[in-house]
Protein backbone atom coordinates (compact mmCIF):
# COMPACT_ATOMS: atom_id res chain seq x y z
CA UNK A 1 0.00 0.00 0.00
CA UNK A 2 1.64 3.25 -1.12
CA UNK A 3 -0.18 6.20 0.42
CA UNK A 4 1.14 9.68 -0.39
CA UNK A 5 3.41 11.00 2.36
CA UNK A 6 1.63 14.36 2.52
CA UNK A 7 -1.72 12.71 3.23
CA UNK A 8 -0.67 9.75 5.40
CA UNK A 9 1.42 9.01 8.49
CA UNK A 10 3.71 6.10 9.24
CA UNK A 11 2.62 3.98 12.19
CA UNK A 12 5.02 2.26 14.58
CA UNK A 13 4.72 -1.05 12.66
CA UNK A 14 5.81 0.52 9.36
CA UNK A 15 2.36 0.64 7.74
CA UNK A 16 0.90 4.01 6.76
CA UNK A 17 -2.49 5.43 7.75
CA UNK A 18 -4.27 8.13 5.68
CA UNK A 19 -4.63 11.22 7.88
CA UNK A 20 -8.26 11.88 6.87
CA UNK A 21 -10.67 8.99 7.29
CA UNK A 22 -14.35 8.60 6.54
CA UNK A 23 -16.45 7.69 9.59
CA UNK A 24 -19.53 5.52 9.13
CA UNK A 25 -21.34 5.50 12.49
CA UNK A 26 -24.97 6.60 12.35
CA UNK A 27 -27.88 6.46 14.82
CA UNK A 28 -30.36 3.61 14.38
CA UNK A 29 -32.82 6.08 12.82
CA UNK A 30 -30.58 6.44 9.73
CA UNK A 31 -31.20 3.75 7.08
CA UNK A 32 -28.15 1.52 6.44
CA UNK A 33 -28.55 2.19 2.72
CA UNK A 34 -27.54 5.82 3.33
CA UNK A 35 -24.27 4.66 4.83
CA UNK A 36 -23.63 2.41 1.84
CA UNK A 37 -24.19 5.25 -0.62
CA UNK A 38 -22.06 7.62 1.47
CA UNK A 39 -19.09 5.23 1.44
CA UNK A 40 -19.29 5.01 -2.35
CA UNK A 41 -19.34 8.80 -2.60
CA UNK A 42 -16.40 9.06 -0.20
CA UNK A 43 -14.32 6.69 -2.33
CA UNK A 44 -15.23 8.63 -5.47
CA UNK A 45 -14.18 11.88 -3.78
CA UNK A 46 -10.80 10.46 -2.79
CA UNK A 47 -11.09 9.08 0.74
CA UNK A 48 -9.07 5.88 1.15
CA UNK A 49 -9.40 5.44 4.93
CA UNK A 50 -12.80 3.99 5.88
CA UNK A 51 -13.66 3.55 9.57
CA UNK A 52 -16.39 1.20 10.75
CA UNK A 53 -17.04 -1.29 13.55
CA UNK A 54 -18.94 -4.46 14.40
CA UNK A 55 -20.95 -2.37 16.89
CA UNK A 56 -22.15 -0.02 14.13
CA UNK A 57 -24.04 -2.92 12.55
CA UNK A 58 -23.22 -1.68 9.04
CA UNK A 59 -20.23 -3.78 7.96
CA UNK A 60 -22.22 -5.58 5.28
CA UNK A 61 -23.19 -2.25 3.69
CA UNK A 62 -19.69 -0.77 4.04
CA UNK A 63 -18.10 -3.88 2.56
CA UNK A 64 -20.56 -3.94 -0.33
CA UNK A 65 -19.86 -0.26 -1.11
CA UNK A 66 -16.11 -0.84 -1.14
CA UNK A 67 -16.38 -3.96 -3.29
CA UNK A 68 -18.61 -2.11 -5.77
CA UNK A 69 -16.03 0.66 -6.12
CA UNK A 70 -13.33 -1.98 -6.60
CA UNK A 71 -15.44 -3.70 -9.26
CA UNK A 72 -16.01 -0.48 -11.24
CA UNK A 73 -12.30 0.39 -11.18
CA UNK A 74 -12.47 3.39 -8.81
CA UNK A 75 -10.09 1.74 -6.34
CA UNK A 76 -8.16 -1.46 -5.71
CA UNK A 77 -8.36 -3.32 -2.41
CA UNK A 78 -4.75 -2.38 -1.66
CA UNK A 79 -5.71 1.31 -2.04
CA UNK A 80 -8.16 1.00 0.87
CA UNK A 81 -7.23 1.41 4.53
CA UNK A 82 -10.11 -0.16 6.45
CA UNK A 83 -10.42 0.18 10.23
CA UNK A 84 -12.55 -2.35 12.10
CA UNK A 85 -13.13 -2.73 15.84
CA UNK A 86 -13.33 -5.54 18.38
CA UNK A 87 -16.58 -5.01 20.27
CA UNK A 88 -16.68 -5.21 24.06
CA UNK A 89 -18.64 -8.48 24.26
CA UNK A 90 -15.67 -10.18 22.56
CA UNK A 91 -12.85 -9.00 24.85
CA UNK A 92 -12.20 -12.44 26.35
CA UNK A 93 -9.10 -13.64 24.45
CA UNK A 94 -10.77 -16.82 23.24
CA UNK A 95 -13.51 -14.70 21.58
CA UNK A 96 -11.28 -12.25 19.67
CA UNK A 97 -10.90 -14.53 16.67
CA UNK A 98 -14.65 -15.18 16.38
CA UNK A 99 -15.33 -11.43 16.37
CA UNK A 100 -12.77 -10.85 13.66
CA UNK A 101 -14.14 -13.72 11.59
CA UNK A 102 -17.66 -12.29 11.88
CA UNK A 103 -16.45 -8.91 10.59
CA UNK A 104 -14.43 -10.44 7.74
CA UNK A 105 -17.47 -12.48 6.70
CA UNK A 106 -19.77 -9.45 6.69
CA UNK A 107 -17.25 -7.32 4.80
CA UNK A 108 -16.25 -10.20 2.47
CA UNK A 109 -12.62 -9.20 2.99
CA UNK A 110 -9.58 -11.44 3.37
CA UNK A 111 -7.97 -9.05 5.84
CA UNK A 112 -8.54 -5.83 7.77
CA UNK A 113 -5.93 -3.06 7.64
CA UNK A 114 -6.37 -1.83 11.21
CA UNK A 115 -8.21 -3.70 13.96
CA UNK A 116 -8.67 -1.93 17.28
CA UNK A 117 -10.15 -2.78 20.68
CA UNK A 118 -13.29 -0.61 20.62
CA UNK A 119 -13.33 0.16 24.36
CA UNK A 120 -11.39 -1.07 27.39
CA UNK A 121 -14.68 -2.05 29.05
CA UNK A 122 -15.49 -5.74 28.59
CA UNK A 123 -19.19 -6.63 28.55
CA UNK A 124 -20.96 -9.94 29.14
CA UNK A 125 -20.28 -12.27 26.18
CA UNK A 126 -23.26 -13.12 24.03
CA UNK A 127 -25.34 -12.02 21.07
CA UNK A 128 -26.56 -8.75 22.62
CA UNK A 129 -24.33 -5.79 21.79
CA UNK A 130 -25.37 -4.09 25.02
CA UNK A 131 -26.35 -6.86 27.44
CA UNK A 132 -28.57 -5.58 30.25
CA UNK A 133 -30.07 -7.08 33.40
CA UNK A 134 -33.71 -6.99 34.51
CA UNK A 135 -33.21 -3.40 35.72
CA UNK A 136 -31.85 -2.24 32.38
CA UNK A 137 -28.29 -1.94 33.72
CA UNK A 138 -25.44 -2.93 31.41
CA UNK A 139 -23.83 -6.24 32.42
CA UNK A 140 -20.06 -6.02 32.68
CA UNK A 141 -17.43 -8.71 32.26
CA UNK A 142 -14.08 -8.87 34.03
CA UNK A 143 -11.30 -9.32 31.45
CA UNK A 144 -7.63 -8.36 31.79
CA UNK A 145 -6.93 -5.99 28.88
CA UNK A 146 -3.48 -7.50 28.55
CA UNK A 147 -5.06 -10.88 27.84
CA UNK A 148 -7.21 -9.34 25.09
CA UNK A 149 -4.03 -8.02 23.51
CA UNK A 150 -1.43 -10.68 23.98
CA UNK A 151 -0.60 -13.77 21.99
CA UNK A 152 -0.15 -16.71 24.35
CA UNK A 153 2.17 -19.66 23.97
CA UNK A 154 0.44 -22.61 22.35
CA UNK A 155 0.65 -26.12 21.02
CA UNK A 156 1.39 -24.56 17.64
CA UNK A 157 5.15 -24.43 18.31
CA UNK A 158 5.11 -28.19 18.94
CA UNK A 159 3.37 -28.80 15.62
CA UNK A 160 5.93 -26.66 13.81
CA UNK A 161 8.81 -28.55 15.44
CA UNK A 162 7.23 -31.80 14.28
CA UNK A 163 7.40 -30.52 10.71
CA UNK A 164 3.64 -30.24 10.21
CA UNK A 165 2.29 -27.51 7.97
CA UNK A 166 0.28 -24.85 9.76
CA UNK A 167 -1.97 -22.46 7.84
CA UNK A 168 -2.47 -18.92 9.13
CA UNK A 169 -5.95 -19.79 10.35
CA UNK A 170 -4.67 -22.95 12.05
CA UNK A 171 -2.07 -20.76 13.67
CA UNK A 172 -4.81 -18.48 14.94
CA UNK A 173 -6.92 -21.34 16.26
CA UNK A 174 -3.99 -22.83 18.15
CA UNK A 175 -3.20 -19.57 19.89
CA UNK A 176 -5.14 -17.56 22.45
CA UNK A 177 -6.78 -15.93 19.41
CA UNK A 178 -6.08 -12.49 20.84
CA UNK A 179 -5.05 -9.31 18.99
CA UNK A 180 -1.37 -10.12 18.45
CA UNK A 181 -2.25 -13.57 17.07
CA UNK A 182 -4.63 -11.99 14.54
CA UNK A 183 -1.75 -9.89 13.21
CA UNK A 184 0.62 -12.84 13.07
CA UNK A 185 -2.00 -14.79 11.13
CA UNK A 186 -2.15 -12.06 8.46
CA UNK A 187 -5.85 -11.44 9.05
CA UNK A 188 -5.09 -7.89 10.21
CA UNK A 189 -2.14 -5.74 9.22
CA UNK A 190 -2.06 -3.41 12.22
CA UNK A 191 -3.58 -3.50 15.70
CA UNK A 192 -4.50 -0.68 18.06
CA UNK A 193 -6.94 0.49 20.70
CA UNK A 194 -9.74 2.99 21.18
CA UNK A 195 -11.01 4.97 24.18
CA UNK A 196 -8.01 3.94 26.31
CA UNK A 197 -6.58 6.30 28.91
CA UNK A 198 -2.88 6.63 29.73
CA UNK A 199 -2.99 4.02 32.50
CA UNK A 200 -4.67 1.47 30.24
CA UNK A 201 -2.19 2.12 27.44
CA UNK A 202 0.67 1.63 29.89
CA UNK A 203 -0.83 -1.72 30.96
CA UNK A 204 -0.37 -2.92 27.38
CA UNK A 205 2.99 -1.22 26.81
CA UNK A 206 4.49 -2.60 30.03
CA UNK A 207 3.21 -6.15 29.53
CA UNK A 208 6.08 -8.68 29.76
CA UNK A 209 6.67 -10.29 26.39
CA UNK A 210 4.81 -7.59 24.43
CA UNK A 211 5.21 -8.38 20.75
CA UNK A 212 3.44 -5.43 19.10
CA UNK A 213 2.71 -1.97 20.47
CA UNK A 214 -0.70 -0.47 19.68
CA UNK A 215 -0.26 1.65 16.56
CA UNK A 216 -3.04 4.05 17.54
CA UNK A 217 -5.52 5.15 20.16
CA UNK A 218 -8.82 6.33 18.66
CA UNK A 219 -10.55 8.76 21.01
CA UNK A 220 -13.03 11.62 21.07
CA UNK A 221 -11.02 14.73 20.17
CA UNK A 222 -12.05 18.19 18.94
CA UNK A 223 -11.40 21.85 19.83
CA UNK A 224 -13.73 21.66 22.86
CA UNK A 225 -11.88 18.54 24.04
CA UNK A 226 -8.39 18.68 22.60
CA UNK A 227 -6.84 15.79 24.57
CA UNK A 228 -3.53 17.68 24.85
CA UNK A 229 -2.01 15.52 27.59
CA UNK A 230 -3.11 12.23 26.05
CA UNK A 231 -1.78 13.39 22.67
CA UNK A 232 1.60 14.26 24.20
CA UNK A 233 1.77 10.88 25.92
CA UNK A 234 0.84 8.99 22.74
CA UNK A 235 3.45 10.90 20.73
CA UNK A 236 6.09 10.03 23.34
CA UNK A 237 5.29 6.33 22.79
CA UNK A 238 5.04 6.59 18.98
CA UNK A 239 1.31 5.88 19.09
CA UNK A 240 -0.91 7.85 16.71
CA UNK A 241 -3.97 9.60 18.11
CA UNK A 242 -7.03 9.18 15.87
CA UNK A 243 -9.85 11.65 16.50
CA UNK A 244 -13.49 10.68 16.33
CA UNK A 245 -16.21 13.33 16.78
CA UNK A 246 -13.61 15.68 15.29
CA UNK A 247 -16.42 17.99 14.14
CA UNK A 248 -18.34 17.76 17.39
CA UNK A 249 -20.83 14.95 17.71
CA UNK A 250 -23.39 12.84 15.89
CA UNK A 251 -25.71 13.97 18.74
CA UNK A 252 -27.45 10.61 18.97
CA UNK A 253 -29.95 11.09 21.82
CA UNK A 254 -29.10 7.61 23.10
CA UNK A 255 -25.54 8.73 23.95
CA UNK A 256 -25.22 12.53 23.87
CA UNK A 257 -26.62 15.26 26.14
CA UNK A 258 -28.68 17.41 23.76
CA UNK A 259 -27.93 20.58 25.73
CA UNK A 260 -24.22 20.52 24.85
CA UNK A 261 -23.05 23.35 22.55
CA UNK A 262 -22.60 22.80 18.82
CA UNK A 263 -18.89 22.95 18.03
CA UNK A 264 -19.32 24.19 14.46
CA UNK A 265 -21.29 27.21 15.68
CA UNK A 266 -18.32 28.41 17.75
CA UNK A 267 -17.52 32.07 16.94
CA UNK A 268 -13.73 31.54 16.92
CA UNK A 269 -13.97 28.71 14.41
CA UNK A 270 -16.38 30.73 12.31
CA UNK A 271 -14.10 33.77 12.42
CA UNK A 272 -11.15 31.71 11.22
CA UNK A 273 -13.34 30.12 8.56
CA UNK A 274 -14.06 33.60 7.14
CA UNK A 275 -10.36 34.53 7.34
CA UNK A 276 -9.36 31.54 5.21
CA UNK A 277 -12.51 31.40 3.09
CA UNK A 278 -13.14 27.91 4.43
CA UNK A 279 -15.87 26.27 6.51
CA UNK A 280 -15.73 25.88 10.32
CA UNK A 281 -15.46 22.12 9.68
CA UNK A 282 -12.35 22.68 7.54
CA UNK A 283 -10.78 24.72 10.33
CA UNK A 284 -11.56 22.07 12.97
CA UNK A 285 -10.09 19.30 10.79
CA UNK A 286 -7.04 21.32 9.75
CA UNK A 287 -6.32 22.07 13.41
CA UNK A 288 -6.04 18.35 14.14
CA UNK A 289 -3.86 17.58 11.12
CA UNK A 290 -1.37 20.26 12.16
CA UNK A 291 -1.21 18.71 15.64
CA UNK A 292 -0.28 15.34 14.13
CA UNK A 293 -3.71 13.82 14.75
CA UNK A 294 -5.50 11.58 12.24
CA UNK A 295 -9.10 12.73 11.82
CA UNK A 296 -12.33 10.94 11.00
CA UNK A 297 -14.83 13.12 9.14
CA UNK A 298 -18.38 11.91 8.79
CA UNK A 299 -21.32 13.02 6.70
CA UNK A 300 -23.95 11.28 4.63
CA UNK A 301 -24.49 14.18 2.20
CA UNK A 302 -22.37 14.46 -0.94
CA UNK A 303 -21.53 18.15 -0.55
CA UNK A 304 -20.22 17.76 2.98
CA UNK A 305 -18.34 14.58 2.07
CA UNK A 306 -16.63 16.48 -0.73
CA UNK A 307 -16.01 19.59 1.38
CA UNK A 308 -14.53 17.72 4.35
CA UNK A 309 -11.82 16.27 2.14
CA UNK A 310 -10.56 19.72 1.06
CA UNK A 311 -8.25 20.27 4.03
CA UNK A 312 -4.85 19.98 2.36
CA UNK A 313 -4.70 23.32 0.54
CA UNK A 314 -4.47 25.81 3.43
CA UNK A 315 -2.55 26.14 6.68
CA UNK A 316 -3.41 27.73 10.02
CA UNK A 317 -0.88 30.09 11.60
CA UNK A 318 0.67 29.40 14.99
CA UNK A 319 -1.47 32.20 16.40
CA UNK A 320 -4.63 30.62 14.96
CA UNK A 321 -3.65 27.24 16.42
CA UNK A 322 -3.29 28.84 19.86
CA UNK A 323 -6.68 30.50 19.50
CA UNK A 324 -8.26 27.11 18.82
CA UNK A 325 -6.28 25.55 21.69
CA UNK A 326 -7.91 28.11 23.98
CA UNK A 327 -11.37 26.75 23.12
CA UNK A 328 -10.70 23.58 25.12
CA UNK A 329 -13.25 23.06 27.91
CA UNK A 330 -12.82 19.31 28.45
CA UNK A 331 -16.27 18.79 26.97
CA UNK A 332 -16.77 15.12 26.24
CA UNK A 333 -19.86 14.68 24.09
CA UNK A 334 -20.07 10.94 24.69
CA UNK A 335 -19.01 10.00 28.25
CA UNK A 336 -20.37 6.42 28.05
CA UNK A 337 -22.77 7.15 30.91
CA UNK A 338 -24.17 3.61 30.81
CA UNK A 339 -20.78 2.22 31.88
CA UNK A 340 -19.77 4.66 34.64
CA UNK A 341 -19.55 1.83 37.18
CA UNK A 342 -17.32 -0.39 35.03
CA UNK A 343 -13.98 -1.21 36.75
CA UNK A 344 -12.16 -0.22 33.54
CA UNK A 345 -14.24 2.91 32.87
CA UNK A 346 -11.58 4.99 31.08
CA UNK A 347 -12.77 8.55 31.58
CA UNK A 348 -12.44 8.91 35.35
CA UNK A 349 -8.67 9.40 35.02
CA UNK A 350 -7.34 12.84 34.09
CA UNK A 351 -6.25 11.49 30.69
Amino acid sequence: MDFHKDTSMEMNDGHRIPVVGFGTYAPDTVPKSKCEEAVKVALEVGYRHIDSAYFYNNEEEVGRAIREKIADGTVKREDIFYTGKLWSTFCAPERVQSALEKSLKKLKFDYIDLYIIHTPMALKPGDDLLPVDENGEVIFDNVDLRATWEECASRNSTRLKAGRNVSPRDHLHENAKAMEACKDAGLVKSIGVSNFNRRQLEMILNKPGLKYKPVCNQVECHPYFNQRKLLEFCKSKNIILVAYSALGSHRDEKWVDQSTPLLLEDPVLNGLAKKYNQSPAHVALRYQLQRGVVVLAKSFTRKHIEDNFKVFDFQLTEEDMKAIDSLNQNLRYDPFQKCLAHPEYPFADEY
